[in-house]
């Protein structure tokens, strides 16, 4: 345990909140590719997402460009699908 922390505070912040964002990225594909797609489900981690890339903007390094165009795909998709299930 003590060497899990060393290891820890040793990787810079911003590389760690970026990993949970990807954990987000991938909660809200999930859902989103679920049959049927449990959207509300996929809206909270979707909204978790974009609260964290969009609330840290310009402080998550390398990985932020890639967060955003993420986040993007899946606000596309998510729309996409709602319209398509109120149609349907």
């Amino acid at each position: 345990m003590v060497e899990l922390r060393r290891q820890l505070a040793e990787t810079p912040a911003e590389l760690v909140v970026a990993n949970h964002a990807y954990g987000l990225f991938e909660l809200a594909a999930l859902h989103l590719s679920l049959t049927p797609p449990q959207l509300p489900q996929a809206q909270l981690a979707i909204d978790a997402l974009g609260a964290l890339v969009e609330g840290l903007a310009g402080r998550l390094g390398e990985e932020e460009e890639q967060l955003r165009e993420g986040l993007a795909q899946l606000r596309l998709a998510f729309v996409q699908m709602k319209a398509g299930a109120g149609a349907g």
